[in-house]
């Protein structure tokens, strides 16, 4: 009798303790669930790589087909450039130590098609202008006006920046490329500012949507004068940040997945802003 009772009250504590254990479980499954909703939602989730602002317009099939038609013998003579070029160069397959490799000599009007210039007015965020243009020396001039009056809509907080920025490079029939630097350790510019400082941005773009908006960032400081200055930047001094705020884990850049190369003013001063460059290249240094 005593081990029936004793069976029986083990068998009771069984059930009551399934039933708590089964709406605990399910109540943790639904927390879990809508925490994980929320996350994909509006921390990860991207809906393009402009970050909210492509300006692309949208086109009907016809007149896809029609520009596709259009485009083929162009890109046809390139793809033949291409294989041509692969066929007669000689690719550097060790870098040499204290030597720098230009990337972009601003010697000529024509380099400057490889670069886009951006500010906050042309988004409607602000009133700061900028250009890039030969100056009188012949080398490139990054100038505008820095304004950090915030317009009164409502909506934007903060205004005041300016940027230029290296078109992404193409293949033949639209193919997206990367530069290579996985042989150097340092990039080198040659430039003659006005006291500012400015920001140097390499973007480094994944595959997946949360990578889009990686860009690694170092603060270049200007001395000002009529002096040119060489500054030597390694690698390692970049920080990682997205979207304009530092990450707290700190990843290391892959030099041979690098998509863009900027130059940014946002210093807070308002007024006017001059950066000349005369080039900007490669080094492989020891350090």
């Amino acid at each position: 009798m005593n081990s029936l009772i004793k069976i029986s009250g083990f068998w009771r504590n069984y059930r009551l303790y399934s039933v708590l254990s089964g709406n605990v479980n399910r109540q943790n499954k639904t927390k879990f669930h809508l925490t994980l909703c929320v996350s994909n939602r509006y921390l990860f989730w991207e809906r393009d790589r402009k970050g909210g602002y492509d300006t692309s317009h949208k086109i009907s099939l016809l007149d896809h087909l029609k520009n596709g038609f259009k485009e083929i013998t162009i890109e046809s003579k390139l793809l033949g450039k291409e294989i041509k070029a692969l066929i007669e160069t000689d690719p550097l397959l060790v870098a040499r130590p204290g030597e720098i490799d230009l990337l972009w000599c601003f010697n000529e009007p024509n380099v400057l098609d490889k670069f886009v210039t951006t500010s906050d007015s042309d988004h409607n965020q602000g009133y700061s202008t900028c250009s890039l243009e030969m100056s009188s020396a012949g080398r490139a001039l990054f100038h505008g006006n820095l304004d950090m009056r915030v317009p009164k809509d409502g909506r934007i907080k903060k205004a005041g920046y300016a940027a230029m920025r290296s078109q992404r490079i193409r293949k033949s029939f639209k193919r997206e490329a990367t530069y290579d630097w996985h042989l150097y350790n340092t990039l080198v510019l040659k430039v003659r500012g006005d006291g500012r400082s400015y920001l140097l941005n390499i973007s480094c773009e994944g595959y997946y949507d949360i990578t889009w908006n990686d860009i690694y960032h170092y603060v270049l400081y200007t001395r000002g004068g009529p002096y040119w200055q060489i500054s030597k930047i390694p690698f390692s001094k970049f920080v990682l940040g997205s979207k304009g705020r530092l990450q707290d884990k700190q990843n290391r850049m892959r030099p041979d997945k690098v998509t863009h190369f900027g130059i940014s003013c946002g210093d807070k001063i308002p007024g006017k802003f001059n950066l000349e460059i005369e080039y900007i290249g490669m080094s492989l240094l020891r350090l």
